[in-house]
């Protein structure tokens, strides 16, 4: 096989010469985090008067601080590609960016001097870490080198001490009864140089965000348990609560501040009498201060208040409308990403992708939906009001879309379904159905009280993979869609099944050991293969069109920011490609948003058997 390798490259090499260069390959995927221009950043007096634009053209931005003399701000932005750092004075002009790096760079602070700044970053290893930078010289110094995340860092008034919130040594356990991970993390302190290292809360839940009182010896954070981690990311539980609390970094003993009620997060000094912080939740939302004044209101996520203290610059959920398809960056410009609706599925000729559609009747009445690519016009083509549609698959003719209907709450009740027992996964049941890609006749293809979902078509059209939930058993089918004859493929805890375009494989997540992992199966049941071996959740996989290649999510990266901060309910989570027997791993994608459920637009490229 070796001479025919070395010709294909050498044909290859010829191309280049020649300057018919491949096409990128085109991705799309779902993104729970921000569109353009959502979040934005404003700034305001501090009681939420005179509120306005902080910049004339917003993009994706956020995390702003002001600098220690009033002069300026830094705040990140993703207006050039990945996450960097960028500096505009507070009248929102003289905008210059300090970072260029390809990775993620986010949560700045100042030192007291201003003339450094310390943020977090995913340079290195891509895991989220402390780094310096000098303003000057644009020169960056590792501070932090450890798995487990960084965040949130502040400087003390005598520049001696940073101190960080991080999952350090800690576990990313499962929420109870769910497949999201909570996030664990203590508050640390360390000097500038990386001496000293020092935990100051003790372990077992999570204090974060933690800011310097002027004594240089006292911290104030926000801190709840693990489980709160959850309930208080996309949608805050009613009647939950977290705690603002004073750390004394010398006896490292907390005591509790006392405060407004709900869900409230990042607290900061503002002299010796004053603290400002952010209350999250659906009951008038915004910035509040100890004192009980009220400060700014709206969906604020964060908050940096002038040395004065008579300002404040925030960012906030502005509700923007999505586009159909937006473009976004690519750690590797052979893979042309694109942000689409959740669970796309391109058609076999590329010029069409079905998804998901919001619920008309919260929790009920998700649709599937078909966009044109070119014009990014979407429509809906099939609801059903009492139930949900969730994941549709092209059949290999390109005429028909079988997809699952049932309630699916696991997906759509906002973390409310718990599942403690192979047996809850059943949900009053769901189906296989099909449609006619011009939205008519609807069947359904299977029956009975079982759940069943995710299917996907052979490439001989005549056969559908999908998962199952029973009573007792889970794991994945094989439906002959001409008969409706049922074989039963595997009995692990599976899920995502997709057919290869060859034909040969079917590509699955299978939950294991703690972890879900990528798999692949013949569809006689022989060849069972492990493909993924990441520290975390791998899965809502795609083949590439010719079969050679998967995209994946991964959360192995883990966290790069809290959790309360991003709205989703998994705030982690790239995009990675590989080969299909699980070489050649690469991240395409670098944020602290939760990517997903990536899809492959065809080429007319057709595909030969994998021999």
């Amino acid at each position: 096989m070796r001479p025919i390798y070395a010709l294909l490259a050498g044909l290859s090499s010829l191309l280049l010469l020649w300057g018919e260069t491949p096409a990128p390959s085109n991705i799309g995927f779902s993104r729970v985090g921000p569109q353009s221009g959502e979040p934005a950043l404003f700034i305001a007096a501090a009681d939420g008067s005179n509120e306005h634009p902080l910049l004339t053209k917003s993009d994706v931005d956020y995390d702003a601080v002001w600098a220690p003399d009033g002069g300026s701000i830094v705040f990140t932005s993703e207006r050039n590609g990945s996450a960097d750092l960028y500096r505009v004075k507070p009248d929102g002009s003289g905008l210059t960016r300090l970072t260029t790096d390809p990775a993620y760079d986010d949560q700045a602070a100042f030192s007291p001097d201003g003339k450094q700044l310390v943020f977090v970053s995913t340079r290195g290893n891509g895991l989220a870490n402390l780094w310096l930078l000098d303003i000057a010289t644009k020169h960056a110094r590792q501070l932090t080198a450890v798995a487990g995340g960084n965040f949130r860092p502040s400087w003390s008034a005598d520049g001696k001490w940073i101190a960080f919130s991080s999952g350090r040594g800690n576990p990313m356990p499962f929420a109870e009864g769910r497949w999201e991970r909570l996030q664990l993390a203590d508050v640390y302190i360390v000097h500038p140089d990386g001496s000293g290292l020092k935990k100051v809360t003790a372990s077992g839940g999570f204090c974060g965000s933690p800011k310097w009182m002027n004594d240089n010896r006292h911290l104030v954070a926000y801190c709840m348990s693990a489980q709160q981690t959850l309930a208080n990311r996309m949608f805050v539980t009613p009647g939950s609560q977290t705690r603002l609390v004073s750390i004394d970094t010398t006896t490292v003993k907390s005591s509790d501040l006392t405060a407004g009620a709900g869900v409230m997060v990042a607290p900061v000094p503002l002299g010796a009498n004053e603290i400002g912080y952010i209350s999250k939740g659906p009951d008038a939302p915004g910035i509040y201060y100890l004192s009980g004044r009220k400060g700014p209101a709206g969906a604020i996520r964060s908050a940096s208040w002038s040395p004065d203290g008579k300002r404040v610059v925030f960012y906030k959920r502005t509700g923007v409308q999505p586009a159909a398809r937006r473009k976004t960056f690519s750690r590797n410009p052979n893979y042309e990403l694109w942000l689409v609706r959740a669970l796309p599925a391109f058609s076999p000729s590329g010029k069409q992708f079905v998804s998901g559609g919001a619920p008309s009747n919260s929790p009920l009445g998700s649709t599937l939906t078909l966009t044109t690519v070119d014009t990014g016009q979407t429509k809906v083509l099939y609801r059903d009001k009492n139930r949900n549609v969730l994941a549709g698959a092209w059949a290999p003719s390109g005429d028909r879309i079988v997809f699952g209907i049932g309630t699916f709450a696991a997906f759509f009740d906002g973390f409310h379904s718990e599942f403690l027992k192979p047996g809850d996964r059943v949900e009053g049941g769901a189906q296989i159905a099909m449609v006619n890609v011009d939205g008519s006749g609807f069947k359904e293809l299977t029956s009975g009280s079982d759940n069943n979902a995710f299917p996907s078509f052979a490439p001989d059209g005549k056969r559908i993979v999908y998962r199952t939930f029973t009573k007792e058993k889970y794991g994945l089918r094989i439906l002959n869609a001409e008969t409706k004859a049922v074989t039963v493929l595997t009995n692990g805890y599976d899920n995502f099944p997709l057919w290869s375009p060859r034909g040969d494989l079917i590509m699955f997540a299978r939950l294991a050991g703690g972890t879900y992992d990528v798999y692949t199966i013949r569809p006689d049941g022989t060849s069972l293969k492990r493909l993924t071996h990441g520290n975390g959740n791998d899965a809502h996989m795609a083949w590439s069109p010719d079969g050679e290649y998967i995209v994946f999510a991964s959360s192995r990266m883990g966290f790069k920011d809290e959790a309360l901060y991003t709205d989703a309910p998994q705030p982690y989570g790239e995009i990675f490609v590989m080969r299909y027997d699980g070489t050649g791993v690469e991240e395409l994608t670098d944020n602290q948003w939760e990517d997903g459920t990536p899809a492959w637009q065809p080429t007319p490229a057709k595909t030969a058997p994998r021999r």
